[in-house]
């Protein structure tokens, strides 16, 4: 399953529902994004999030794709906000259900590096001191790089 919306995002039910649809496997990882508080020296209140929803929806959909072809997974969910997102609100969620743990784990941190580095959101930071558009670190394209090789 892949959301993009701006509906809040509940982890643990999510999780719940998500454990349920996958019974019999075995192991489930999952990865609940919260918006943090601060950012470099600033007070972040909320993050904005802007997409393309059919370019943004569709670049997540062959994201899972690749993942299901990379490893067997019995499940993916994937979960983004999109709109304005208070700190402290869950952002992201994303869940594998798999046979063993490796393969859960690993297609999670592959959606994820997708997520920071190439899906196509647009984010701006609100902060006590202004607002600015922000854009992925040089770590993130650092992780992502990896399941290239």
């Amino acid at each position: 399953m892949i959301t993009v919306s701006s509906a809040p995002i509940d982890a643990a039910a999510t999780l719940k529902a998500f454990e349920a649809e996958n019974q019999g496997c075995g192991a489930i990882v999952s990865f609940s994004g919260i918006v943090r508080d601060t950012a470099k020296s600033n007070t972040v209140t909320a993050l904005h999030l802007q997409a393309y929803e059919t370019m943004t929806t569709k670049g997540i959909t062959d994201a899972a794709t690749a993942a299901n072809q990379r490893w067997p997974l019995d499940g993916l969910h994937i979960q983004h906000r999109i709109g304005t997102i208070a700190a402290g609100e869950t952002i992201v969620f994303v869940a594998a259900a798999s046979a063993h743990r490796r393969a859960a784990f690993e297609a999670v941190d592959f959606i994820m590096d997708y997520l920071k580095t190439r899906a196509v959101f647009w984010k701006k930071e609100i902060t006590t001191n202004g607002e600015a558009w922000i854009e992925p670190r040089p770590e993130d394209y650092t992780d992502s790089a990896r399941w290239t090789t």
